[in-house]
């Protein structure tokens, strides 16, 4: 049986930037929010982290401060990916010795490669490691899908033991979970949470989560705990949000709704500047209706 990393809600936790620098003060008092607010997990240093405007030195600081401020308390799950196999093996052995739980591994971008080459290039990093590994599939920012053959084939390795499903292809997820029951799923989003659970999955990768920590982890915990009614009426209570959360390109829209909750997520790195004033509204009506502002 492999390593289940965490169930329930784990949360894809921004980077609070004050100017060119990660305010660790922020982000410690984000980490110490979502233990108390039930969170399930800490996924550091991933796209809604803004890792790819991270040198090594202040991705691999985010990491290590991530890990020390949770003190065993959460599962910290660091997102080492890349599309240099030789870059994601060097991140990932150091990710492991700073003591993350666990990795998440994005399929290469822009060079992509074939279904082989994701083979490989995951193969290399599972071998590199001893902690579990979360495998990233997001075809709309990566521009490659992990075909579920590949999947058959990684899935022989111990320490590959999940997929985060971002395609937003439902019939993809109940084939994996059909064809490849070896690894464990969890939704990458948001607003497939109760579909992905229903077919299994053990949880959400969660942008929602940064805003809303005790409500997705309790959307987790009623599904369950069987209460599969009071589950998907959250997860349909809180599809306007949700869309409004992904208007502009994440993680504008998330880092804009706590820095408007008053939660110190800072400024966003170039390419991604501050959201348009009428989505930044559109966005503001919504949390109004849970009364985050």
């Amino acid at each position: 049986m492999k390593t289940l990393p965490f169930t329930g809600s784990g949360v894809a936790i921004v980077t609070p930037f004050d100017g060119n620098k990660t305010d660790y003060d922020a982000l410690g008092e984000l980490i110490e929010w979502h233990i108390a607010s039930g969170t399930d997990a800490i996924i550091v240093c991933g796209t809604t982290g803004e890792a790819s405007t991270m040198p090594d030195s202040e991705h691999l600081a985010a990491i290590e401060y991530t890990v020390k401020k949770a003190a065993g308390r959460i599962t910290v799950v660091a997102g080492t990916g890349s599309n240099d196999t030789a870059h994601a093996v060097e991140l990932s052995k150091k990710a492991e010795e700073l003591g993350a739980d666990a990795l998440l591994q994005v399929t290469p971008y822009y060079n992509k490669t074939t279904q082989k080459g994701l083979i490989a290039h995951f193969t290399a990093i599972a071998n590199a490691v001893n902690i579990p590994i979360i495998l990233y599939n997001i075809p709309s920012r990566t521009g490659v899908s992990i075909a579920i053959d590949t999947l058959k084939e990684l899935a022989k390795l111990d320490n590959i033991v999940a997929v985060k499903e971002a395609s937003g292809n439902i019939s993809y997820t109940a084939k994996l979970a059909a064809e490849v029951p070896e690894l464990y799923i969890y939704s990458g989003n948001d607003d497939m949470i109760l579909p992905v659970l229903s077919l299994g999955g053990k949880g959400v990768i969660s942008v929602l989560a940064n805003i809303m920590p005790k409500e997705t982890h309790e959307m987790c915990e009623a599904y369950f705990n069987g209460d599969t009614e009071k589950a998907t009426k959250m997860q349909l209570d809180y599809l306007e949000l949700i869309n409004n959360l992904f208007i502009e390109v994440n993680p504008i829209p998330v880092k804009t709704a706590l820095n408007l909750m008053g939660r110190k997520a800072g400024n966003l790195r170039l390419p991604l500047i501050d959201m348009d004033e009428k989505n930044k509204e559109k966005l503001a009506a919504s949390m109004k209706k849970f009364g985050l502002i």
